[in-house]
């Protein structure tokens, strides 16, 4: 495995290690249960194989994918013993992960041919959005990037305050007018002065609702129409941010948003804090959507781009 391990920096590598340890104890735990006095890989097995994916909050679909690829696996090879599992699950999710056009980063980058790169970001309140956005406008700062922020969450006072607080912290402009204002009045604000300013990056927080996906579509519509009066071509990312500790019901909100709008790449946010980072695998497989960031710790280093190798060499440990 040592192809994995040039990828990252061993500090990143072990930020990694530590964030998904929750997840992978969990699913282990529930591996070695599956196998109890088995030596073979035989249909109970895979029948409680199965469970631990689903349990394990992968998804039933994808769940389903990895198990055909083990039976086949296991009709090619008439003996397959229990103890070469691990190995086997690590080569399969793998398989289905290189089949998505995702998680081949190693580090925060943004196309040279769009400048100002703009990034809209979406998701309901509570997941992380903020956070997320502050934490990026960091490592692009720090990858030397000029970052502008857009506040154009105008719904709730606390959310400019919030992305206030971390335009602050990381030192970077944010441009916001008052709670209520037009969100696409502030987007479109934010996209002059990124221009006037020779920016690289713009990240724009939009408001987390999504009792009316109807209200939201036209919303999220209307941000992206009066954006393109500045640059023709923005927003150049629709960025998802998906909490990953609510398992299932980040699946649900994925699909939401996806109906609302053109949603470009995923954010999944909070993996340290759960067992539930099986949904990382689910969700990257079922959307065909980038996962681009992965949430593995509070701190501001711990948002980290999301390399499917990584990701499988750290569960699979």
């Amino acid at each position: 495995m040592s192809f994995f391990k040039r990828l990252f920096s061993s500090d990143k590598k072990e930020t990694l290690d530590k964030g998904l340890e929750k997840s992978k104890t969990s699913f282990f735990d529930k591996l070695t249960k599956a196998v109890a006095g088995k030596s073979k890989v035989d249909d109970d097995v895979l029948d409680n194989l199965e469970d631990v994916l689903i349990t394990s909050d992968v998804g039933v679909n994808t769940t389903l994918k990895i198990i055909n690829r083990i039976e086949k696996r296991v009709s090619e090879d008439k003996y397959l013993g229990t103890e070469e599992l691990n190995k086997i699950l690590r080569d399969e999710i793998s398989g289905l992960l290189s089949e998505t056009k995702s998680g081949e980063a190693t580090e925060f980058e943004v196309p040279a041919n769009k400048k100002p790169y703009v990034i809209m970001v979406v998701g309901v309140n509570g997941v992380g959005k903020t956070t997320t956005i502050g934490k990026l406008a960091y490592q692009f700062k720090k990858a030397g990037h000029k970052v502008v922020l857009g506040a154009a969450d105008t719904f709730r006072a606390a959310a400019i305050d919030q992305l206030q607080i971390w335009a602050d912290r990381v030192q970077v402009p944010i441009v916001k007018q008052q709670m209520g204002s037009d969100p696409a009045s502030v987007a479109f604000d934010t996209l002059e002065s990124a221009v006037a300013q020779n920016a690289d990056v713009v990240i724009i927080d939009t408001a987390g609702r999504l009792h009316n996906k109807v209200g939201l579509m036209n919303e999220l519509t209307k941000v992206k129409r009066v954006m393109q009066k500045v640059i023709g071509d923005a927003p150049h990312d629709v960025m998802l941010v998906l909490d990953g500790s609510t398992g299932q019901n980040a699946f649900e909100q994925a699909k939401q948003f996806t109906a609302a709008t053109e949603v470009s790449s995923l954010a999944v946010t909070k993996l340290d804090g759960t067992a539930k980072g099986g949904v990382v695998i689910g969700i990257s497989d079922q959307f065909q959507i980038p996962v681009k960031y992965i949430g593995v710790g509070e701190g501001i280093e711990d948002l980290q781009v999301f390399n499917k190798y990584e990701f499988v060499d750290s569960f699979f440990k």
